[in-house]
């Protein structure tokens, strides 16, 4: 059976750069930064009090008005995705259930049995102040104590009735492809990744699969979390990941492969792809980003939380998607990296791009956009996609924020200081779970009609 060609013909982010990938890559080629103290609660307990925050996040503009009840057991991390959806499905020229108005099924162009759905997904917090409140309800006098202590069987009787009936829906991971799949209408093959940072590229490298195998005409994949909530940065400062000495500095804290760097920043946000069959693409006369050409994925099976030193299972996966996509590493010529900014996570990826291009590692630009907008989590490869297709497709690398001087341990050719004018042709993006051993990469080529 032959294998169907993958193009991008529509690009959905959000991030704290902005709403729409023009927003977003406009931002980080004029070396904005997203990244401030944070502001959705009180961070002063913690070391780390720093955060990419989205400030206008508006679900409610982004489905139907038939559907606005539902964004009522919507969390910020189903939020996010269901936004970026809207803009991604806008942005392909497609027209679904969610943009047509009802009495116009006329001008649907989409076939809901040929549109499929993969998205990426972290831990989703529950909504704190919600929670506290009916676990303050189910505490009593203690027997043993003066104190007052909380009680199962005053959580049954008395607790859970303080929470929405339908409390639990607002947290499933699987949410996320859940809304957006009832939204648009995709009603081919769907599915949730929980796989930290590496959730977007496998998804989208599913759904490329997807396609590719002729089980659906077109994908929207990619990932969405938000990381700004109490438990998202107590998780990543007792991992110490996180930047502590940057609260009064936000603008510099997150500094990828730079010499001087010292940790991660949280954040949120997330982007969403239009995946299509290129046949199809062209007939509609589609604008294309670019085509995906390789697929590949790998296991970091020597640790849960930390990085091999010597990137073994992302060079696994980049060797599998460059060899899928039937292309050298002398042809290879853009990288983009994750880049979060911890010293052992750059280095790790590092070693791993060096075993791969050998001594072209130094010489092949690499676009790394974290120290602008932070990790966003499960939603961060989906970003990091977008801005590389959307390289390609206006033709210039946004140079990496704070990356002043690149470790020399390195030894990456980091785009920083001003743009770099995009002239490749075949990029490699990669991406690995800071928890879990996760990784995964995907081969990208410029379109030419």
């Amino acid at each position: 059976m032959s294998r169907k060609r993958v193009v991008i013909t529509g690009i959905g982010v959000i991030s704290p750069l902005g709403i729409g990938i023009s927003d977003t890559f406009d931002a980080l080629v004029e070396k904005k930064c997203g990244i401030d103290r944070i502001k959705s609660f009180d961070p002063s307990f913690f070391p780390s009090q720093i955060a990419g925050e989205i400030a206008v996040a508006e679900v409610k503009d982004c489905v139907p008005k038939g559907y606005r009840k539902a964004t009522k057991v919507m969390a910020r991390d189903i939020e996010l995705a269901v936004i970026a959806a809207y803009h991604a499905v806008k942005d392909a020229g497609l027209q679904t259930k969610c943009i047509v108005d009802r009495g116009e099924a006329d001008k649907l162009n989409v076939d809901s049995t040929r549109f499929g759905a993969n998205i990426g997904a972290g831990l989703i917090c529950a909504d704190l102040n919600e929670l506290a409140g009916a676990l303050a309800s189910a505490v009593e006098d203690s027997s043993r104590s003066t104190s007052r202590e909380f009680t199962l069987r005053k959580w049954g009787s008395e607790g859970m009735q303080n929470l929405t009936p339908l409390w639990l829906l607002k947290f499933l991971p699987n949410m996320l492809a859940c809304h957006v799949t009832i939204v648009h209408d995709c009603q081919a093959p769907s599915n949730t990744i929980t796989c930290g940072e590496a959730s977007s590229h496998l998804a989208v490298g599913e759904a490329y699969r997807t396609i590719e195998r002729g089980a659906a005409d077109i994908c929207i994949c990619g990932g969405a979390e938000s990381k700004l909530n109490p438990m998202g940065l107590a998780r990543q400062q007792l991992l110490q990941r996180l930047v502590t000495n940057s609260n009064e500095n936000p603008r510099a804290a997150c500094r990828p492969f730079d010499r001087d760097r010292s940790g991660s920043v949280i954040s949120e946000g997330g982007g969403l792809l239009i995946l299509e069959e290129i046949e199809r693409a062209k007939a509609r006369g589609a604008r294309i980003y670019a085509e995906v050409v390789g697929f590949g994925a790998s296991t970091n099976a020597a640790s849960w939380n930390k990085p091999q030193a010597d990137g073994r299972g992302l060079s696994i996966a980049m060797k599998k998607a460059m060899a899928d996509a039937g292309v050298t590493a002398d042809q290879v010529d853009l990288i983009n990296a994750s880049g979060v900014g911890t010293r052992e996570h750059d280095q790790s990826e590092a070693a791993a791009i060096r075993s791969v291009f050998g001594e072209r590692a130094a010489k092949v630009p690499v676009l790394a956009a974290k120290g602008a907008i932070g990790n966003n989590g499960a939603g961060a490869g989906a970003i990091d996609l977008a801005v590389t297709a959307t390289a390609f497709h206006r033709g210039v690398i946004p140079p990496s924020l704070n990356t002043d001087n690149v470790d020399p341990e390195c030894g990456l050719n980091v785009v920083r200081g001003d743009p770099a004018d995009c002239r490749s042709s075949v990029a490699v993006s990669m991406a690995s779970s800071l928890s879990g051993g996760q990784t995964a990469a995907l081969v990208l080529r410029r379109w030419q009609s």
